[in-house]
């Protein structure tokens, strides 16, 4: 083999949505590398062929989601690859897409608060693998009845938090119709282990019963109180002052010079 040549470490995966990249260290010098996935029940399959990059998206090679995952990452020179010497090589820790890549944000296409009721309509996120007819699947074409969605929702300016479930992409919940509410969703798969919880959608709120006082607080409308007062005194007194001095001054040009 080559002993001289480094073999890789720090081997992790990085699996978001089904998209999967696979990283590692040092930054090579004067050598390649080349990936090799290897599934419990598939044949290797080589990536990053002779590659100087130290990370490599294998997501289309773990297509088959529920397969369990080794990568080998080969130290290698362009010669090297020719002859049948085995490389210098590191392997990584284990890895099942569906079990551990990371369920990203849903997004919130639609919310309506009426009434008593607050209405949300989101998205499942998109996974690099496509349909026959070019579409790509969803989270949900993958993961099926394993996937739920959770909606934390709260009154605006308060702590307390609420939930509710769903498997569908639709949430309707009863809600106290002059509050204000904000929100986010979540997608969840009960069944696993690890990696239970997906990343939180961004917050949103409503905006029904929002008034000007809720928006600013009693402070500001003082404030504004004082300043108005300030200016309706400045407004009576000014005019009541000048008139007093105009009257001084006409009454001084009218008093004869002494000593005439």
């Amino acid at each position: 083999g080559n002993p001289e040549l480094p073999a890789a470490v720090n081997i992790t995966w990085s699996s978001i949505n089904f998209k999967t990249i696979l990283q590692w260290q040092p930054k090579p010098s004067g050598y390649f590398y080349t990936v090799e996935i290897i599934g419990h029940t598939s044949d290797i399959k080589r990536k990053c062929i002779l590659t100087t990059e130290t990370e490599c998206d294998v997501t289309d090679v773990l297509r088959n989601v529920k397969e369990t995952y080794t990568a080998h990452i080969l130290s290698v020179t362009s010669s090297t690859m020719d002859n049948f010497e085995e490389p210098p090589f590191a392997v990584s820790e284990k890895f099942t897409p569906y079990s551990q890549t990371v369920l990203g944000k849903p997004e919130i296409k639609n919310y309506t608060q009426e009434g008593s009721k607050l209405n949300i309509v989101f998205q499942d996120p998109l996974t690099p693998y496509k349909f026959p007819n070019g579409s790509f699947q969803s989270i949900q074409d993958i993961f099926q009845h394993d996937l739920e969605y959770k909606l934390y929702y709260w009154k605006d300016q308060s702590s307390g938090k609420k939930d509710a479930t769903t498997k569908s992409n639709t949430f309707e919940v009863s809600v106290e119709s002059t509050k204000n509410y904000c929100f986010y969703i979540q997608g969840t798969i009960p069944s696993r282990r690890e990696n239970r919880n997906g990343q939180e959608s961004m917050v949103l709120c409503t905006s029904v019963g929002r008034n000007v006082l809720d928006e600013y607080g009693t402070e500001f409308f003082i404030i504004i109180a004082v300043i108005a007062i300030a200016v309706i005194t400045l407004a009576i007194v000014l005019p009541v002052v000048l008139c007093k001095r105009k009257e001084a001054r006409a009454a001084r040009e009218k008093e004869p010079l002494n000593g005439v």
